[in-house]
C-alpha cells in the first residue's frame, strides 16, 4: 500500500487538485494529511517526516498539495513500476540524470503544459529531483529522515535526500508517468539560497549539486554563483 503524505496551507487547493484526483484513483492507498495553514511547522522536512510518522504505507509519496492525478491507475501503475527497480532509496517524477537538463513527462501551471521537452521512456538513474512529489520507500525512510538541521526552510530537502541516500548505498530513480502540477514550479525564495550552503559543506567533496533550479559548485560562494548566473541573463 502506498501512504500519500501531504503538508497543505491552502485547503482549497488541496480539495480541488490532490484530493480530486484521489477520489478516482483504483489502487489501494491511504491519505494523510498536515495541516500547516497556521504555520505550526517552519519547514518541509520536519512536517512530511511528522506526516510519515503517522503512516502505515510500505512506499511513502510526499505530494504538494496542487498535484492532479490524470491517470486512474497511477497508483497502481507506479506501485508496479517501482518494484521492478534494484536497490530502490528514492524515486521521483521530474529531475535530472547524468546532465543539467531537467526530465520529466509531467505536465504544470493552471493550463497544463510541458515540465520539460526533454522525455524518458524508461526509470533512468536520478542524479537530482523535484520536491513536487517524490516516493521513498519505507525501509529506507525508517533508516533515514529528511534532514530537519540541513534544510530548515521549503527548498532542497529532496535534492538532499537523493545525495544522501546515494551516498549510503541506495539508487535514486527518474520514473515516466503522467500527472499535473498546478505549480508554474518557478518558486524560488530567499530559503533556497539560504539553504545550499548547507548542501555546498555537507556535500563538498561532489563539487556540484544539481537541482532543478540550476546546478551549483560547492567550492565558490552562492552569493557570487548568484551574480554570474545574473549576468548571464543579460
Amino acid at each position: 500500500m502506498m501512504s500519500i503524505i501531504c503538508v497543505y496551507n491552502n485547503k482549497e487547493i488541496l480539495e480541488n487538485y490532490l484530493m480530486k484526483s484521489l477520489k478516482t484513483q483504483q489502487g489501494e492507498y491511504e491519505l494523510i494529511l498536515v495541516d500547516n495553514r497556521e504555520n505550526k511547522f517552519s519547514n518541509a522536512a520536519s512536517a512530511l517526516n511528522y506526516g510519515a510518522s503517522k503512516s502505515k504505507g510500505d512506499y511513502l509519496v510526499f505530494a504538494h498539495q496542487d498535484i492532479n492525478f490524470i491517470n486512474e491507475n497511477w497508483i497502481i501503475d507506479t506501485h508496479h513500476e517501482i518494484n521492478k527497480l534494484d536497490n530502490v532509496g528514492i524515486v521521483g517524477v521530474a529531475g535530472k540524470t547524468t546532465d543539467s537538463l531537467v526530465r520529466s513527462n509531467i505536465k504544470q501551471g493552471l493550463n497544463p503544459v510541458d515540465v520539460s521537452p526533454y522525455k524518458i521512456n524508461k526509470a533512468e538513474f536520478a542524479s537530482t529531483l523535484d520536491e513536487c512529489l517524490f516516493i521513498i520507500p519505507r525501509e529506507v525512510f525508517n533508516k533515514y529522515k529528511l534532514d530537519e538541521k540541513q534544510c530548515p526552510d521549503w527548498h532542497l530537502y529532496c535534492v538532499d535526500y537523493v545525495y544522501n541516500i546515494k551516498e549510503n548505498g541506495y539508487n535514486a530513480y527518474l520514473i515516466p508517468t503522467e500527472l499535473e502540477h498546478r505549480s508554474k514550479g518557478a518558486s524560488m525564495s530567499e530559503g533556497y539560497y539560504e539553504t545550499l550552503p548547507n548542501l555546498q559543506k555537507k556535500y563538498k567533496k561532489k563539487k556540484l549539486i544539481r537541482t532543478c533550479m540550476g546546478d551549483w559548485f560547492t567550492f565558490i560562494p552562492v552569493s557570487i554563483q548568484r551574480r554570474i548566473k545574473k549576468y548571464k541573463l543579460y
